[in-house]
Protein backbone atom coordinates (compact mmCIF):
# COMPACT_ATOMS: atom_id res chain seq x y z
CA UNK A 1 0.00 0.00 0.00
CA UNK A 2 1.32 3.27 -1.19
CA UNK A 3 0.26 5.95 1.92
CA UNK A 4 0.14 9.93 0.86
CA UNK A 5 1.95 12.65 2.45
CA UNK A 6 -0.03 14.93 3.24
CA UNK A 7 1.05 19.05 2.90
CA UNK A 8 1.13 20.64 6.02
CA UNK A 9 -1.84 23.87 5.82
CA UNK A 10 1.12 26.13 7.03
CA UNK A 11 3.05 25.74 4.14
CA UNK A 12 0.49 26.41 1.62
CA UNK A 13 2.38 28.81 -0.92
CA UNK A 14 0.32 27.57 -3.56
CA UNK A 15 -2.54 30.24 -2.43
CA UNK A 16 -0.74 33.11 -3.82
CA UNK A 17 0.71 31.49 -6.96
CA UNK A 18 -3.21 30.21 -7.55
CA UNK A 19 -4.21 33.65 -7.00
CA UNK A 20 -1.83 35.63 -9.10
CA UNK A 21 -2.09 33.03 -12.28
CA UNK A 22 -5.79 33.53 -12.09
CA UNK A 23 -5.74 36.90 -12.19
CA UNK A 24 -3.49 37.13 -15.77
CA UNK A 25 -6.46 34.77 -17.24
CA UNK A 26 -8.96 36.37 -19.40
CA UNK A 27 -11.66 37.78 -17.71
CA UNK A 28 -14.84 35.59 -17.61
CA UNK A 29 -18.05 36.25 -19.14
CA UNK A 30 -20.89 36.90 -17.11
CA UNK A 31 -22.88 34.30 -15.03
CA UNK A 32 -25.74 33.96 -17.13
CA UNK A 33 -23.82 33.05 -20.13
CA UNK A 34 -24.92 35.57 -22.63
CA UNK A 35 -21.19 37.23 -23.35
CA UNK A 36 -22.54 40.37 -22.33
CA UNK A 37 -21.20 42.69 -19.38
CA UNK A 38 -24.61 42.78 -17.33
CA UNK A 39 -25.64 39.88 -15.88
CA UNK A 40 -29.15 38.72 -16.23
CA UNK A 41 -29.54 36.02 -13.80
CA UNK A 42 -32.67 36.76 -11.25
CA UNK A 43 -33.04 34.96 -7.26
CA UNK A 44 -34.79 32.45 -9.23
CA UNK A 45 -33.27 32.15 -12.59
CA UNK A 46 -30.58 32.27 -15.19
CA UNK A 47 -27.07 30.85 -14.49
CA UNK A 48 -24.62 30.53 -11.50
CA UNK A 49 -21.64 27.90 -10.52
CA UNK A 50 -20.74 27.60 -6.98
CA UNK A 51 -18.29 25.22 -5.41
CA UNK A 52 -19.35 22.51 -2.42
CA UNK A 53 -17.17 20.84 -0.11
CA UNK A 54 -17.15 17.09 -1.53
CA UNK A 55 -18.29 16.18 2.46
CA UNK A 56 -21.74 17.82 2.06
CA UNK A 57 -22.02 16.41 -1.91
CA UNK A 58 -25.63 13.96 -0.60
CA UNK A 59 -27.11 17.24 1.22
CA UNK A 60 -26.23 19.81 -1.50
CA UNK A 61 -27.18 17.58 -4.25
CA UNK A 62 -30.72 17.75 -2.55
CA UNK A 63 -31.06 21.05 -2.24
CA UNK A 64 -29.50 22.22 -5.64
CA UNK A 65 -32.06 19.60 -6.88
CA UNK A 66 -34.98 20.53 -5.35
CA UNK A 67 -34.10 24.63 -5.93
CA UNK A 68 -34.04 23.85 -9.40
CA UNK A 69 -37.70 21.87 -9.54
CA UNK A 70 -39.01 25.03 -7.59
CA UNK A 71 -37.98 27.45 -10.06
CA UNK A 72 -37.53 25.55 -13.59
CA UNK A 73 -35.62 28.98 -14.92
CA UNK A 74 -32.95 28.15 -12.70
CA UNK A 75 -29.62 26.53 -13.96
CA UNK A 76 -26.88 26.08 -11.33
CA UNK A 77 -23.88 24.35 -12.44
CA UNK A 78 -22.56 22.70 -8.74
CA UNK A 79 -19.21 21.53 -8.48
CA UNK A 80 -17.85 19.53 -5.56
CA UNK A 81 -14.40 19.16 -4.39
CA UNK A 82 -12.04 19.06 -1.43
CA UNK A 83 -12.47 22.32 0.67
CA UNK A 84 -8.78 23.79 -0.02
CA UNK A 85 -10.19 23.84 -4.13
CA UNK A 86 -13.77 25.11 -2.64
CA UNK A 87 -12.13 28.07 -1.30
CA UNK A 88 -9.74 28.99 -4.17
CA UNK A 89 -12.14 28.55 -6.74
CA UNK A 90 -13.99 31.24 -4.53
CA UNK A 91 -11.46 33.37 -3.98
CA UNK A 92 -10.09 33.44 -8.22
CA UNK A 93 -14.01 34.37 -8.36
CA UNK A 94 -14.86 31.07 -10.43
CA UNK A 95 -17.84 30.68 -8.42
CA UNK A 96 -20.25 33.00 -6.43
CA UNK A 97 -20.88 30.75 -3.49
CA UNK A 98 -18.90 28.74 -1.60
CA UNK A 99 -20.38 25.28 1.03
CA UNK A 100 -17.47 24.82 3.62
CA UNK A 101 -16.73 23.66 7.09
CA UNK A 102 -15.66 26.74 8.21
CA UNK A 103 -15.72 30.60 8.19
CA UNK A 104 -13.29 32.62 6.01
CA UNK A 105 -9.85 33.03 7.92
CA UNK A 106 -8.29 36.18 7.82
CA UNK A 107 -5.80 35.70 4.94
CA UNK A 108 -8.84 34.99 2.75
CA UNK A 109 -11.04 37.44 4.31
CA UNK A 110 -7.67 40.66 3.79
CA UNK A 111 -7.66 38.72 -0.58
CA UNK A 112 -11.02 39.55 -0.71
CA UNK A 113 -10.91 43.26 0.53
CA UNK A 114 -8.19 43.70 -1.75
CA UNK A 115 -10.82 42.66 -4.74
CA UNK A 116 -13.20 45.43 -2.93
CA UNK A 117 -15.41 42.29 -1.98
CA UNK A 118 -17.30 41.95 1.00
CA UNK A 119 -18.44 38.71 1.41
CA UNK A 120 -21.69 37.19 3.13
CA UNK A 121 -21.44 34.02 5.75
CA UNK A 122 -24.67 32.14 6.64
CA UNK A 123 -25.03 29.49 9.48
CA UNK A 124 -27.22 26.68 7.31
CA UNK A 125 -26.69 23.65 9.25
CA UNK A 126 -24.64 21.25 11.59
CA UNK A 127 -23.01 18.29 10.77
CA UNK A 128 -19.90 16.13 11.69
CA UNK A 129 -17.40 13.57 11.30
CA UNK A 130 -18.43 9.70 11.25
CA UNK A 131 -15.82 7.28 12.20
CA UNK A 132 -16.18 4.11 10.01
CA UNK A 133 -15.11 0.63 10.73
CA UNK A 134 -15.12 -2.60 9.01
CA UNK A 135 -18.24 -4.65 10.61
CA UNK A 136 -15.77 -7.45 11.73
CA UNK A 137 -14.26 -4.96 13.72
CA UNK A 138 -15.38 -5.50 17.91
CA UNK A 139 -14.21 -1.91 18.79
CA UNK A 140 -16.98 0.15 18.16
CA UNK A 141 -17.11 1.99 21.02
CA UNK A 142 -13.99 4.95 21.00
CA UNK A 143 -12.87 7.51 23.19
CA UNK A 144 -12.19 10.89 22.05
CA UNK A 145 -8.71 10.18 23.54
CA UNK A 146 -8.82 7.00 21.58
CA UNK A 147 -9.09 8.51 18.31
CA UNK A 148 -6.38 10.80 18.93
CA UNK A 149 -3.89 8.36 19.80
CA UNK A 150 -4.71 6.46 16.96
CA UNK A 151 -4.87 9.23 14.50
CA UNK A 152 -1.56 10.49 16.04
CA UNK A 153 0.35 7.26 15.58
CA UNK A 154 0.97 6.49 18.74
CA UNK A 155 -1.98 3.75 19.02
CA UNK A 156 -0.81 1.79 15.61
CA UNK A 157 -2.64 -1.46 15.90
CA UNK A 158 -6.44 -2.41 17.16
CA UNK A 159 -4.93 -4.74 20.09
CA UNK A 160 -3.60 -2.33 21.61
CA UNK A 161 -7.18 -0.53 21.40
CA UNK A 162 -8.50 -3.22 23.82
CA UNK A 163 -7.74 -6.64 22.95
CA UNK A 164 -10.94 -8.12 21.61
CA UNK A 165 -9.61 -8.76 18.14
CA UNK A 166 -6.75 -10.51 15.78
CA UNK A 167 -6.70 -7.15 13.53
CA UNK A 168 -3.33 -5.73 12.79
CA UNK A 169 -1.47 -2.30 12.05
CA UNK A 170 -4.67 0.10 11.66
CA UNK A 171 -4.75 2.42 8.69
CA UNK A 172 -6.18 5.77 8.59
CA UNK A 173 -8.16 6.39 5.23
CA UNK A 174 -9.56 10.08 4.96
CA UNK A 175 -11.65 11.19 1.77
CA UNK A 176 -8.86 13.44 0.10
CA UNK A 177 -5.92 15.23 0.76
CA UNK A 178 -6.42 18.75 1.68
CA UNK A 179 -10.02 17.94 2.88
CA UNK A 180 -12.01 19.26 5.24
CA UNK A 181 -12.26 16.28 7.54
CA UNK A 182 -8.45 16.37 7.54
CA UNK A 183 -8.03 19.71 8.80
CA UNK A 184 -10.83 18.91 11.45
CA UNK A 185 -8.70 15.93 12.89
CA UNK A 186 -5.67 18.01 12.81
CA UNK A 187 -6.84 21.35 14.00
CA UNK A 188 -9.44 20.31 16.07
CA UNK A 189 -8.37 16.70 17.24
CA UNK A 190 -4.91 16.50 17.16
CA UNK A 191 -4.53 20.08 18.36
CA UNK A 192 -0.84 20.20 16.27
CA UNK A 193 0.54 16.38 16.81
CA UNK A 194 1.76 15.19 13.41
CA UNK A 195 -0.93 12.39 11.72
CA UNK A 196 0.59 8.48 12.10
CA UNK A 197 2.56 7.75 8.93
CA UNK A 198 -0.13 4.64 8.09
CA UNK A 199 -2.80 7.58 6.67
CA UNK A 200 -3.44 7.95 2.55
CA UNK A 201 -6.34 9.79 1.10
CA UNK A 202 -9.24 8.08 -1.50
CA UNK A 203 -10.47 9.99 -4.22
CA UNK A 204 -13.87 10.65 -2.52
CA UNK A 205 -15.90 10.00 0.08
CA UNK A 206 -17.21 7.10 -1.70
CA UNK A 207 -13.91 5.49 -1.93
CA UNK A 208 -13.17 6.01 1.49
CA UNK A 209 -16.37 4.27 2.69
CA UNK A 210 -15.71 1.25 -0.29
CA UNK A 211 -11.96 0.87 1.47
CA UNK A 212 -12.81 0.53 4.62
CA UNK A 213 -16.06 -1.72 3.70
CA UNK A 214 -13.01 -4.20 2.14
CA UNK A 215 -10.31 -3.75 4.37
CA UNK A 216 -11.35 -5.04 7.89
CA UNK A 217 -8.12 -3.12 9.95
CA UNK A 218 -8.99 0.23 8.35
CA UNK A 219 -10.96 3.18 10.04
CA UNK A 220 -12.14 6.15 7.96
CA UNK A 221 -13.48 9.26 8.41
CA UNK A 222 -15.97 10.79 6.15
CA UNK A 223 -18.68 13.46 6.43
CA UNK A 224 -21.74 12.35 8.39
CA UNK A 225 -23.95 12.79 5.93
CA UNK A 226 -23.00 10.53 3.97
CA UNK A 227 -24.44 7.69 6.25
CA UNK A 228 -27.26 10.06 8.33
CA UNK A 229 -29.94 10.11 5.87
CA UNK A 230 -31.73 6.10 6.16
CA UNK A 231 -34.21 7.03 3.54
CA UNK A 232 -31.63 7.27 0.93
CA UNK A 233 -30.69 3.70 -0.92
CA UNK A 234 -27.19 4.74 -1.11
CA UNK A 235 -26.76 5.35 2.23
CA UNK A 236 -28.78 1.99 3.07
CA UNK A 237 -25.73 0.36 0.70
CA UNK A 238 -23.31 1.83 2.71
CA UNK A 239 -24.67 0.65 5.99
CA UNK A 240 -24.57 -2.44 5.37
CA UNK A 241 -21.11 -2.82 4.76
CA UNK A 242 -19.52 -0.56 7.11
CA UNK A 243 -19.84 0.26 10.55
CA UNK A 244 -20.71 3.85 12.64
CA UNK A 245 -18.57 3.64 15.67
CA UNK A 246 -20.03 5.24 18.77
CA UNK A 247 -17.54 8.22 19.95
CA UNK A 248 -17.36 9.92 23.80
CA UNK A 249 -15.68 12.43 25.11
CA UNK A 250 -16.34 11.38 28.41
CA UNK A 251 -13.94 10.45 30.60
CA UNK A 252 -14.13 6.89 32.29
CA UNK A 253 -17.11 6.36 30.28
CA UNK A 254 -20.00 3.51 30.44
CA UNK A 255 -21.56 1.82 27.71
CA UNK A 256 -24.52 4.41 27.48
CA UNK A 257 -21.81 7.35 27.47
CA UNK A 258 -21.12 6.49 23.48
CA UNK A 259 -23.37 7.62 20.55
CA UNK A 260 -23.42 7.96 17.35
CA UNK A 261 -23.67 11.49 15.40
CA UNK A 262 -27.23 11.27 15.13
CA UNK A 263 -29.31 14.56 14.59
CA UNK A 264 -29.86 15.05 18.81
CA UNK A 265 -26.65 14.49 19.84
CA UNK A 266 -25.39 17.20 16.64
CA UNK A 267 -27.46 20.08 18.62
CA UNK A 268 -25.12 22.39 20.00
CA UNK A 269 -26.10 21.96 23.38
CA UNK A 270 -23.80 25.13 25.87
CA UNK A 271 -21.49 24.18 28.47
CA UNK A 272 -23.80 24.75 31.76
CA UNK A 273 -26.91 22.98 29.65
CA UNK A 274 -24.66 20.04 29.66
CA UNK A 275 -23.76 20.32 32.95
CA UNK A 276 -27.12 20.60 34.12
CA UNK A 277 -28.71 17.77 32.49
CA UNK A 278 -26.42 14.68 32.39
CA UNK A 279 -28.15 13.15 29.99
CA UNK A 280 -27.55 15.33 27.39
CA UNK A 281 -24.69 15.20 25.07
CA UNK A 282 -23.22 16.58 22.16
CA UNK A 283 -21.52 14.47 19.46
CA UNK A 284 -17.94 15.43 20.24
CA UNK A 285 -16.89 15.41 16.40
CA UNK A 286 -19.63 18.12 14.96
CA UNK A 287 -18.85 20.83 12.79
CA UNK A 288 -20.82 23.97 11.49
CA UNK A 289 -21.90 24.14 7.97
CA UNK A 290 -21.75 28.01 5.89
CA UNK A 291 -22.99 28.62 2.75
CA UNK A 292 -20.56 31.90 1.65
CA UNK A 293 -21.36 34.57 -1.24
CA UNK A 294 -19.62 36.97 -2.66
CA UNK A 295 -22.20 38.15 -5.25
CA UNK A 296 -22.29 42.03 -5.34
CA UNK A 297 -25.88 41.65 -6.17
CA UNK A 298 -29.08 39.92 -5.89
CA UNK A 299 -28.58 37.24 -8.13
CA UNK A 300 -29.15 33.56 -8.64
CA UNK A 301 -26.19 32.57 -6.05
CA UNK A 302 -28.44 35.48 -3.37
CA UNK A 303 -31.38 33.43 -4.17
CA UNK A 304 -30.29 30.05 -4.02
CA UNK A 305 -28.45 31.25 -0.13
CA UNK A 306 -31.57 32.34 0.55
CA UNK A 307 -33.10 29.33 -0.03
CA UNK A 308 -30.71 27.00 1.42
CA UNK A 309 -31.27 29.07 5.02
CA UNK A 310 -34.80 29.71 4.43
CA UNK A 311 -37.80 26.70 5.34
CA UNK A 312 -37.65 24.59 2.77
CA UNK A 313 -33.81 24.54 2.66
CA UNK A 314 -33.81 23.76 6.63
CA UNK A 315 -36.48 20.81 6.45
CA UNK A 316 -34.12 19.22 3.98
CA UNK A 317 -31.27 19.25 5.85
CA UNK A 318 -33.98 18.17 8.92
CA UNK A 319 -35.04 15.14 6.50
CA UNK A 320 -31.80 14.16 5.81
CA UNK A 321 -30.42 13.74 9.94
CA UNK A 322 -28.38 16.18 9.80
CA UNK A 323 -29.02 19.47 12.01
CA UNK A 324 -30.77 22.87 10.66
CA UNK A 325 -29.21 25.89 11.79
CA UNK A 326 -32.41 27.31 12.11
CA UNK A 327 -35.11 25.07 13.39
CA UNK A 328 -35.06 23.62 16.35
CA UNK A 329 -35.27 19.74 17.05
CA UNK A 330 -37.75 18.40 19.11
CA UNK A 331 -36.58 15.35 20.78
CA UNK A 332 -38.70 12.74 22.21
CA UNK A 333 -37.62 10.29 25.07
CA UNK A 334 -39.96 7.48 25.75
CA UNK A 335 -39.55 4.60 28.12
CA UNK A 336 -38.78 1.15 27.26
CA UNK A 337 -41.49 -1.57 27.55
CA UNK A 338 -41.67 -3.93 30.14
Amino acid sequence: MIFADFLDPRGRTFLGALLLAASLLPACSSQSGSGTDEPTDTPTSGKVSISVDETFAPILESQVDTFQKLYPDAHIKASYQPEDSVMLDFLNDKVKLAVVSRDLNAAEKAELAKQTMTPIATHIGIDGLAIILHPSNPDSLLTVTQLRSIFSGQTAGWKQVSGKTKLGDINVVFDANRSSTLRFVRDSLLRGQPLTKRVFAAKSNTEALTYVATHPASIGVVGVNWVSDHDDPTVQSFLRSVRVAAITARPNPGKDDYIKPFQRYLAPYTAEQLKADQNLQRYPLQRNIYVISREARTGLGSGFASFVAGQKGQLIFYKSGLLPAKMQVRIVTTSKAD
